[in-house]
């Protein structure tokens, strides 16, 4: 038995979303023009038109609410050097392993080697050592979208494991640790309402301490759901303390005259993992189903012609667009493919909304209106096609968000032994449980049924009602736990 969550999916052929994840994942990503994976170095893609498109829809919608809370664009160089990146021990051993070194340029060997950012913290630092020497000039928010680069030693998957990843960086720094900590809670907001406009479902988590960033005082994470069971972790947020700021020699003048290093945060949001994570909770086996949002193409019209009423037919669904032009529509009037191979393209693109008219419509002066995600249909008089069409993209986006968050509630389960562990990883499901916070037990789980300690909710109160389910000793907090990409 898969899971109740699956009870959502009601016809035979949406299981395969679900039975046979990756399978259905790569052919989409491919047939819908979002990803060519077959570029030969491994690890590394070709973003298509439409991974493209919507790869730069969610880049402006977060970096609108970057910009709208004060965060600063800049630009930094791709390269550090061995020296600066080794300067943070935890750091460095965080990433000495996924690191590209550069060692020659121009034929010859390079004096000092150069390290290709696997994120910035190295990069950036140095700089905001010149830049900070007064309180007045604190705080200081800047942000980045790039591409980092880390040589993924676990096998790659288009988008979720890959060697260069787009995403975007921001650093701040503080001068006080309450300061760093108001910060904190606007970066989670930040990330919420973006993931939130796109309809994904998550939990935002405190990792543990054996799992936090490098050099990080704590991490914390936004896991989404994936259809397999296992969770795509698309966005961290972290406190580094004065960790970075004393290894880097930041200070500044406080207003008392004293001098001291700031406070940081650093913290990123994964585009392709976020396209991931849209791809995978909203598709179904018809394609892509894309939240308005983010759609290349909110409307297509397709004309379905009769002998002799073509150029009329043509003509009514031009007319219609006319009156659509404040959405993105476009009129299929390919001549050699028919309409339902046009359905079946559409869909397969995950374009929100279809408007079929033939001979029938034309005379009716209506047209046939088919919404992607419940796949129904409605009649709409053509004067009141614009309301219509603005009304059920709005319906749709929120309809995805709604279902989305009820598979996810769906999916974690409470559980109060190890073999309950095991039984709900193995329906591909998340485990929530009470936890004594020691690694041992953390370790023992892994072992036991193959997942990962994810962490405790950081947006919401959970208190133990038991004992640790792997020692029976004193609980310290509720923890989820799954496998993760």
């Amino acid at each position: 038995m898969i899971g109740i969550f699956y009870g959502l999916m009601s016809t035979a052929t949406a299981l395969n979303k679900y039975r046979n994840f990756s399978e259905w994942f790569d052919k989409l990503l491919l047939e819908a023009r979002i990803l060519d994976d077959r570029f030969p170095v491994k690890g590394f893609s070709v973003y298509l038109e439409n991974g493209a498109y919507i790869l730069r829809r969610v880049r402006e919608m977060l970096e609108k609410e970057l910009r709208e809370t004060g965060h600063k664009e800049m630009i930094f160089p791709l390269v550090t050097t061995e020296e600066l990146l080794g300067k943070e021990a935890q750091h460095i051993k965080g990433f000495s392993t996924e690191v590209f070194v550069i060692e020659s340029a121009g034929g010859k060997p390079l004096d000092v080697k150069l390290i290709v950012r696997p994120t910035s913290e190295t990069i950036m630092y140095p700089m905001f050592k010149l830049w900070i020497r007064s309180h007045a000039d604190l705080p200081l928010l800047v942000h980045q979208s790039n591409m980092v680069y880390r040589h993924e030693t676990k096998a790659t998957r288009p988008l979720l494991r890959v060697r260069e990843i787009p995403w975007n960086e921001a650093h701040t720094v503080h001068a006080t640790a309450a300061e760093a900590e108001q910060q904190v809670k606007k970066a989670v907001e930040i990330y919420r309402k973006v993931l939130d406009q796109l309809g994904l479902a998550y939990l935002v988590l405190k990792r543990p301490d054996f799992d936090k960033f490098p050099g990080a005082r704590y991490s914390i994470a936004f896991d989404a759901w994936n259809p397999d069971g296992r969770v795509n972790q698309v966005a961290t947020v972290h406190n580094l303390g004065k960790n970075f700021s004393k290894v880097f020699e930041i200070e500044f003048e406080t207003r008392d005259g004293k001098r001291e290093n700031p406070h940081q945060l650093c913290y990123g949001f994964g585009y392709s993992r976020v396209l991931a994570a849209l791809i995978s909770q909203h598709g179904d086996d018809r394609g892509l189903v894309l939240p308005p949002v983010v759609a290349p193409l909110h409307v297509v019209i397709v004309p379905i012609v009769f002998k002799g009423q073509e150029e009329s037919i043509k003509q009514f669904c031009y007319g219609v667009a006319e009156r659509l032009q404040k959405f993105a529509v476009k009129v299929d009037d390919r001549e050699d493919v028919t309409p339902g191979e046009k359905f079946y393209y559409w869909e397969k693109l995950g374009v929100p909304v279809r408007l079929e008219i033939g001979p029938r419509e034309v005379a009716e002066n209506r047209a046939t209106l088919f919404r992607r995600d419940t796949l129904e249909k409605q009649v709409v008089a053509v004067e009141e096609i614009e309301k219509a069409v603005e009304t059920v993209l709005t319906s749709i986006g929120q309809s995805l968000a709604e279902r989305s968050w009820r598979i996810m509630r769906q999916m974690v389960v409470e559980i109060s032994s190890i073999d309950e562990v095991k039984k709900v990883i193995s329906e591909r499901r998340i485990a929530k449980f009470d936890w004594c916070g020691s690694v041992e037990c953390a370790e023992q789980l892994k072992a036991a049924a193959g997942g990962e300690l994810r962490g405790s909710r950081f947006d919401e109160l959970e208190v133990p009602s038991g004992p640790c389910i792997v020692c029976g000793k004193n609980a310290a907090e509720v923890v989820y736990f799954a496998r993760a990409y």
